[in-house]
């Protein structure tokens, strides 16, 4: 699916049950970093997810140190829509965090406009995969460090130093079950990632 997409079929550039634009968006990040939370808070439908209890088999696999509590994981995907006005939606697809499946990531992130990296600081590490994804592939994106109860909240500059990030990557603070919070993380995504189209374009002349 592409970040902007029309269907040519029909004078108004709609198909049957879509809208006639729809800009598709990443919810990336390490294993428990909230990206499925904030898929549901956003989400103006009930969100597709694809979960999985974790097995005792998968412990020794998937590092649980720090997320002890996580019953659950991300297998394929988690799916969410917003609808900005009429004929404009924002698809949102959620990654899955471990090794073991980012075989799914490039197939996600063809189109894609720009993605929103999860962060938990207690687990930092966790989301340079992430990171070093979308930077090789010029895809825009921002960091949402999710301020999870009872862990220290540090400010965006020290996240941004120690993830070693560009300066014109925004970093933001966020609390992945709240609604608001998903909502600004978005639009600070989509302007910054049309701020970063404006940027590529090359003067004439």
């Amino acid at each position: 699916m592409d970040s902007v997409r029309s269907d040519p079929a029909t004078s108004r550039g709609q198909w049957p049950g879509g809208p006639a634009v729809a800009l598709k968006i990443l919810v990336a990040g390490g294993f428990g970093a909230g990206k499925t939370t904030l898929v549901g808070a956003v989400s103006q439908i009930r969100p597709l997810r694809t979960e999985e209890q974790i097995s005792e088999l998968s412990r020794p696999i998937d590092d649980t140190s720090g997320v002890e509590a996580k019953r659950t994981t991300t297998v394929a995907m988690d799916f969410g829509r917003i609808d900005l006005r009429e004929g404009l939606a924002l698809y949102l697809f959620g990654t899955p965090g471990q090794d073991r499946f980012w075989f799914v990531w490039d197939e996600l992130a063809r189109g894609a406009l720009g993605a929103v990296v999860l962060a938990d600081t207690r687990r930092l590490a966790d989301c340079f995969p992430s990171v070093d994804f979308f930077e090789q592939r010029g895809i825009p994106f921002l960091v949402a460090v999710n301020c999870f109860e009872g862990t220290e909240v540090f400010a965006p500059e020290d996240v941004r130093a120690a993830l070693d990030l560009d300066p014109g990557v925004p970093v933001l603070l966020c609390d992945a079950r709240s609604r608001e919070d998903g909502k600004k993380l978005l639009i600070a995504l989509v302007e910054h990632a049309a701020d970063r189209r404006a940027g590529a374009v090359v003067p004439s002349g």
